[in-house]
């Protein structure tokens, strides 16, 4: 491992955990680096664009370029690629937002976001992380991994979001068990009051789970019971059409 790379690496990490800016001296205490040493990175960062300075505060955020890199990844992303239209369809039948998303680490990463079609103020949620064991989108994909990923998952602690949010061994075991059984995920303001969710996994030429797409939303509207099973079907629809546009020879779920 290089050393330079590696620190360079573990401060744009930092200014990317939380909102706000950090300064030098947040930094080398964060990261246990001497403060020359974090100063002389931020400095080479900054000439590539990758952080900037607020001329205020003197503190660094993270800097336009990163945008630039991250839009190379989805470009180039092809599961995305096969997704954009059967989003774009998904959130027009259910009137809902859509969501795709890939796994990363223990949580589900965001590669596009269709807005709820109405005139409400939506914020893009593109590059955000969602807990794997309490989102609709990872559970449908933690369902079908294998169960040495989810012994691991769990042996590291799962955080409890909201009261509902599943922390234990049996009782994810037993909400992956029903997602097999139905082919779709249900998120019932387990990671955020209110929220519901429907999720459904998208397999790859191997039949390896590789994704999901599923639609967000209050849960009184997403998960009304005369609604459910009408938004289930069209998420499922869109699974199955991406998984095959991938190359699935078979969709395993449900």
């Amino acid at each position: 491992m290089i050393q330079s790379v590696d620190r360079a690496i573990r401060i744009l990490k930092a200014l990317g955990e939380r909102p706000g800016r950090l300064g030098v001296s947040d930094l080398s205490k964060r990261l246990g680096l001497a403060k020359g040493t974090v100063h002389g990175l931020l400095r080479t960062l900054q000439d590539h664009g990758l952080v900037e300075q607020h001329a205020d505060s003197d503190k660094y955020q993270l800097g336009p370029e990163l945008l630039q890199i991250g839009n190379s990844y989805l470009d180039l992303n092809e599961l995305r690629s096969r997704g954009l239209a059967w989003s774009e369809l998904l959130a027009t039948r259910v009137g809902e937002a859509v969501r795709v998303g890939v796994p990363h680490g223990d949580a589900m990463l965001v590669i596009h976001h269709v807005f709820r079609p109405d005139s409400s103020l939506q914020i893009l949620e593109v590059g955000a992380l969602l807990p794997l064991h309490a989102t609709a989108l990872g559970k449908a994909v933690l369902a079908y991994l294998e169960p040495a990923d989810v012994d691991e998952l769990v042996a590291d602690g799962l955080p409890k979001l909201t009261g509902r949010t599943h922390v234990t061994s049996a009782a994810l075991r037993r909400e992956l068990a029903a997602v097999r059984d139905r082919g779709y995920a249900v998120e019932r303001e387990e990671a955020v009051l209110g929220e519901g969710g429907l999720a459904a996994p998208i397999f790859d030429r191997t039949s390896a789970p590789v994704g999901a797409i599923g639609v967000a939303g209050p849960r009184e509207r997403v998960l009304r019971k005369a609604r459910e099973a009408t938004v289930a079907a069209a998420v499922l629809e869109a699974a199955r059409g991406i998984s095959r546009d991938l190359g699935a020879p078979r969709w395993p779920g449900g």
